[in-house]
């Protein structure tokens, strides 16, 4: 009986810290997810300011001067 009981202890005991180890898991998932999430939202603004930019430095089309 002793063997089977210290078997179920070490069960639980096991249980116990794969529990724990999916929480501190979850737990950094989700850290990741909202800073993947923070980072795509400042490269699509990244993004934008460039091309607004570009926009900015484009020349304007203009006729070409006359030639003399």
């Amino acid at each position: 009986m002793t063997n089977t009981a210290e078997r179920i202890s070490e069960l639980e005991t096991r249980l116990e810290f794969q529990d724990e180890t999916i929480a501190q898991l979850n737990d950094a998932l989700i850290a990741q997810q909202k800073r993947l999430d923070d980072l795509e939202k400042r490269l699509q603004q990244l993004v934008a300011h460039i091309k607004t930019m570009q926009a900015k430095d484009e020349p304007k089309l203009e006729p070409p001067p006359p030639h003399y």
